[in-house]
């Protein structure tokens, strides 16, 4: 095909939105239509002469010179989608129709941009796989993993953060935070979390550039400095407020988000932050089944659950665990003449305690009123119980500072052994019950072990 037969065919084809590309054996451009610099954003004159593969995206550049060998080879193709790189940097989407021409030795193809439709597609698989990903995750930490794959697969980015404000309200946190590339220090440059503050305070999506910073307002300048940055923040909007913000960030030398980048991580947003509601709701309804509100200890139903466990280990390992049955003597006293409120915040200081005298395998429960229960699942012998209690009735021996004052409240401490004591659940509690109420008519502050096993022997 000639010089000649090019400028014929370009009066005809130069009012086609696609772009008619011709390429020699070796991929250089021979003849481009006026429809490539809608597409591509150079002119015809600048795409002559270079290698197709140059412009095409790197991690589409394999598998695109392998179909250009098919094509070479005598294939039609007419499906073929890939990505190339604007001359502004953006990245546009493009559907293929190419094939060899044996007589003019060329590659003649067709490209139309499928951005649009490709945009389309990545907020509907967004969307749907950050709503499945809010029902199937287990927990937060689960759905912020999901939501950084979803994110990563959208755009370019080397550091992807979830910032939160703190229970308190005073302050955000790192709800989730990953540098990606292992070469980078996620805690390096700007301070991240005040760009997220500011973020959040402005209610608007935040995009800094090493090109921009002029533009910016004068306490977001003094927020970035000197540092080289390429960030985007949006922010998490509910129904109701701003409960976050969303950040992606990229190498400071990487191309800077394009707008069409900008809107899609706007739009992912909104769904982030109903997925992220709608967990925190539901962690919080389960929080509040499984746990005593005043004292954040387990409750009985958790508690239940856990002795179950226990005893289903120490039955099939053949072991033993203890449970210490508390009660605090005239805690009745407290409420009657320093108040309720005296009496929560005796309640709350001695769950502290006993937490601070445990292991992390223990678990402690509010039973109700002033009764706590403590299982120790992994114990070899009484007396290693015993001591745990001890140490538990000591801790509860110093002064509590309520209402203003220092009042003194001791405990009564039960111990069981399984299996000694009990063969399930309802006897050991019942056993450590019982030896709690020795010890409290012994006088209290002090610890019993029960003697169950003498009206009840275990088996063998």
């Amino acid at each position: 095909m000639n010089t000649d037969s090019y400028k014929a065919l370009s009066n005809y084809i130069d009012l086609l939105l696609d772009a008619i590309c011709v390429v020699d054996k070796f991929g250089r451009f021979e003849f481009v239509s006026k429809g490539a610099e809608r597409i591509f954003g150079y002119t015809p004159e600048e795409m002559l002469g270079r290698l197709m593969i140059e412009l095409v995206h790197p991690d589409d550049r394999e598998r695109t010179l392998k179909t250009a060998a098919e094509i070479n080879a005598g294939a039609v193709k007419v499906d073929f989608e890939n990505r190339y790189i604007r001359k502004d940097g953006q990245i546009v989407h493009l559907l293929w129709s190419a094939r060899w021409s044996a007589i003019d030795k060329r590659r003649v193809a067709v490209a139309r941009d499928i951005s649009r439709s490709k945009k389309i597609e990545a907020r509907q698989a967004a969307l749907y796989a950050i709503s499945e990903a809010a029902f199937a995750c287990d927990d937060l930490e689960a759905l912020y993993q999901c939501i950084q794959q979803i994110v990563a697969e959208l755009m370019p980015m080397c550091r992807f953060a979830i910032v939160l404000p703190a229970a308190s309200g005073a302050s955000l946190y790192f709800a989730h935070n990953a540098a990606l590339n292992s070469g980078d220090d996620e805690h390096s440059g700007c301070d991240v979390l005040a760009l997220c503050a500011e973020v959040m305070h402005r209610s608007e999506t935040i995009l800094l550039t090493t090109g921009n910073q002029g533009e910016l307002s004068a306490k977001l300048r003094k927020l970035v400095g000197s540092t080289a940055i390429n960030w985007l923040g949006v922010p998490l909007k509910s129904q109701s407020a701003v409960i976050g913000s969303l950040m992606v960030q990229n190498q400071p030398d990487a191309a800077g988000y394009s707008a069409s980048e900008v809107e899609l991580l706007e739009f992912v947003s909104v769904q982030v932050a109903v997925a992220i509601e709608r967990k925190q709701m539901l962690q919080r309804l389960q929080r509040n089944a499984l746990y005593d509100q005043l004292t954040q200890l387990p409750n009985r139903e958790l508690f239940q659950d856990r002795l179950q466990s226990a005893l289903a280990r120490a039955q099939r390992d053949g072991e033993q665990f203890a449970l210490c049955y508390l009660d605090l003597d005239k805690f009745k006293h407290i409420n009657d003449h320093f108040g309720h409120q005296a009496g929560d915040e005796l309640l709350q200081q001695t769950a502290q305690r006993v937490v601070q005298c445990l292991r992390h395998s223990d678990t402690v429960a509010r039973m109700g009123g002033d009764e706590f229960v403590v299982l120790l699942p992994v114990v070899e012998h009484s007396d290693a119980a015993l001591q745990l209690a001890e140490k538990i009735r000591l801790a509860l021996n110093a002064p509590f500072a309520l209402t203003g004052q220092l009042l003194q409240v001791l405990p009564s401490i039960g111990v069981a052994m399984f299996p000694l004591h009990g063969q399930s659940g309802s006897a050991l509690l019942q056993a450590a019950d019982q030896a709690m109420y020795l010890a409290k008519k012994a006088g209290g502050n002090q610890v019993v072990l029960s003697a169950a096993a003498r009206q009840q022997p275990c088996a063998g």
